[in-house]
């Protein structure tokens, strides 16, 4: 009954590490990223990495409401937050991947 609580919770940390990378703070980042990214490009690669976890962030609490409509309203919402949900990760983690590369060279 109550499981899109923890994808609604993941949605907002997410949200919340997301806002803290647009502001150039890349410490929840791996130590990799942050070594390998000079200083006067800490805060573009933290912009670009924190609108892709936002966008995460966002479509999990889009797909969490959703499953929460769908419990009620019929399966269909869920189907459409989940939807949401793999076209926002995909979207998101395209934005860090090619982040990372640009000013990384290299995702590992």
């Amino acid at each position: 009954m109550s499981a899109f609580i923890p994808s609604f919770v993941v949605g907002v940390v997410l949200v919340i590490i997301g806002i803290s990378n647009t502001k150039g703070n890349i410490s929840s980042l791996h130590s990799y990223h942050r070594n390998r990214v000079s200083e006067e490009d800490r805060l573009p690669f933290g912009k670009r990495v924190g609108l892709g976890t936002i966008i995460c962030g966002c479509a999990c609490i889009i797909f969490s409401l959703f499953s929460a409509i769908g419990l009620y309203y019929g399966e269909v919402f869920t189907l459409i937050g989940t939807t949401i949900l793999i076209v926002g990760l995909v979207i998101g983690l395209a934005i860090m991947f090619r982040a990372m590369i640009k000013y990384n060279k290299g995702i590992f």
